[in-house]
């Protein structure tokens, strides 16, 4: 399998990083082009035997998967660049949640599939969410999860609930880094324990918290029932949390939500010169 990459900033440069340390591909399967050829360049210096190319057209010939880790107001430009070179067998996907399927579909003739990685899968663990146009068929799909599922476990879902999945999986380890953030900081001052003893058990009780919730088969409320004595230290802890974090959650979603909405009139705007329905 010869893969493409258009675009490798953050998330690009992950999962290329992450695919050829797990196995999944080897350098000499990478093409990639991005907006600044030297930091392509950089990259297949890293890892030799991929190949830097200089224009996102390059990065589409002769690949049987192309992903597009670009930003939103990105793939007008990058989109009518590559149209007349993307053949009909060839696998475009794209890691960017506000571009719709449909939206991709009207503009390439071939198979389109959208996923959204995490920040977790550079550790091989996490899910990738995936969704297929109409299409992939199922050796597609097969072929693609084949791809994700050494990175991270592939899950299937809806485009309409892509929004707030993400915010649980991909949003999700910066917003849980925040808090245990703020729980360090908060020992540090009132106790004056070292911010690096802090930060190391703070860290592991998370590592370990995550496997009982995943390997371990405890749902979160099990897991609270399990710590929490009726009376002791921890449930006054969690009546506390529960006061002052009243509705906190649900008000960051509606957050995220309309950042979503923005961006899909955004890239409609961009695409089409007008607003369309999200999913």
């Amino acid at each position: 399998m010869n893969v493409g990459f258009i675009g490798i900033g953050s998330m690009g440069s992950l999962l290329i990083d992450t695919f050829i340390g797990s196995g999944a591909l080897k350098p000499s399967q990478i093409t990639a082009s991005n907006r600044t050829y030297s930091k392509a360049m950089a990259l297949a210096d890293r890892h030799p035997g991929l190949q830097a190319v200089p224009s996102n057209r390059d990065a589409v010939i002769d690949q049987d998967v192309v992903f597009l880790c670009i930003k939103p107001m990105e793939f007008k430009n990058v989109l009518d660049q590559i149209r007349d070179v993307v053949l009909p067998h060839q696998l475009v996907i794209s890691i960017t949640s506000p571009v719709l399927l449909e939206q991709l579909e009207d503009e390439l003739n071939c198979k389109i599939a959208k996923v959204i990685p995490s920040i977790t899968n550079n550790m091989c663990s996490g899910v990738t969410l995936c969704m297929y146009g109409n299409r992939m068929t199922d050796a597609d799909i097969i072929r693609l999860n084949g791809l994700l599922s050494y990175i991270s476990e592939p899950l299937q879902i809806e485009e309409q609930h892509q929004r707030v999945v993400s915010d649980l999986s991909s949003c999700g380890p910066a917003i849980m880094a925040f808090l245990l953030q703020r729980f360090i900081d908060a020992a540090v001052e009132e106790t004056g324990i070292s911010r690096d003893q802090a930060r190391v058990v703070a860290s592991e009780m998370l590592h370990g918290t995550g496997q009982l919730l995943t390997t371990g088969g405890m749902t979160p409320e099990e897991l609270q029932a399990r710590v929490c004595v009726p009376g002791g230290i921890t449930a006054q802890a969690i009546a506390l949390l529960n006061r002052e974090l009243d509705c906190v959650f649900n008000r960051l979603i509606r957050v995220t939500h309309a950042k979503y909405e923005e961006d899909l009139e955004r890239v409609s705007v961009s695409l089409y010169g007008k607003e369309v329905n999200g999913p």
